[in-house]
């Protein structure tokens, strides 16, 4: 019984104890870090943050669907190799390209002259001009004698003569060119047949921008250009197309294909002639071309006739 009143006791005391402890612990202050005062800048030295609004690159828009440049990838196609051996029949004509003939138009365009492709293929020297005339000053279309970048641009823009007052000196320098006045160009082509491949077909040997001369009253060459060789810079040239704006047509092609519209001023002839030489009636000498031309075209269809 004793041993009981004294378990009881110890047992309160510990409980009193417990509570002791919970109850100062609930008083006593907790010890927590200083705030830390941010000192402040009056409003009207406050700074708002600059945003820096990012560049947009602006892409030039696209004017339509399809190219408007060089056709720098197109490659040119040679045409087949003709061994002199192999050419049975042969007959030499000129010709003449009238620009503002609707047909041959598009090689005056203002967006692609075919003028400003040679004469800028001269001056970069990509192309060799020769000389229309001879040591003699006559006509002369065999590609005999080669002519310089400069006089070739004097021949095809013409000369001036500009005077120094102070030097007393006259100089002769090339007048400005203008492409409007290149209204007709000859060309000079080789019909043959050719017995190995059975074929009877034209080949261009070249052809000259020309130019009315107000002295003479006469359409004269002002340079020649050997085709072949100028094949390489017209194929990479596009040729604006009447029929079709997205059409890669270069001006190899329009010779190539025969695109173009001419008449015959000259055929080989013993005499050298050309029409205008025989025939002083220009309707007369258009019926001339037209028959020399059926004749071509005869002596191929008399080819195939058995």
């Amino acid at each position: 019984m004793l041993n009981k009143n004294k378990m009881k006791r110890i047992l309160s005391i510990a409980v009193l104890a417990l509570f002791t402890t919970l109850a100062f612990a609930q008083k006593k202050p907790t010890k927590l870090a200083p705030k830390r005062t941010v000192a402040t800048a009056p409003a009207d030295t406050v700074k708002a943050p600059v945003k820096t609004a990012k560049k947009k690159l602006k892409v030039p828009p696209k004017d339509g669907f399809y190219a408007r440049k060089d056709i720098d990838s197109t490659e040119m196609v040679p045409l087949a190799d003709v061994r002199e051996e192999d050419v049975f029949y042969a007959k030499r004509i000129w010709r003449e390209i009238d620009l503002r003939d609707t047909v041959n138009s598009a090689l005056r365009s203002p967006k692609s002259r075919l003028i400003d492709v040679l004469i800028s293929a001269i001056k970069s020297e990509e192309l060799s001009a020769y000389s229309p005339f001879d040591s003699l000053n006559n006509e002369d279309d065999a590609f005999t004698n080669p002519m310089t970048a400069d006089s070739a641009m004097m021949q095809a823009a013409g000369t001036v003569e500009v005077t120094d007052s102070k030097a007393g000196t006259v100089r002769t320098v090339a007048n400005d060119l203008n492409p409007e006045s290149f209204l007709k160009f000859r060309i000079k082509e080789d019909w043959i047949f050719d017995v190995k491949r059975s074929i009877f077909e034209p080949r261009i040997v070249g052809i000259a921008p020309m130019k009315f001369i107000e002295s003479s009253k006469q359409w004269q060459p002002v340079f020649w250009v050997y085709y072949p060789e100028a094949r390489e810079i017209l194929t990479k040239k596009r040729l604006v197309n009447t029929n079709n704006d997205a059409s890669t047509l270069s001006f190899d092609d329009f010779f190539i294909r025969r695109l173009f519209s001419s008449y015959i001023v000259k055929e080989s002839n013993p005499g050298d002639n050309k029409l205008r030489d025989i025939i002083a009636d220009p309707k007369q000498r258009l019926y001339e071309s037209e028959r020399i031309k059926k004749s071509v075209l005869d002596y191929e269809q008399g080819l195939w006739e058995y």
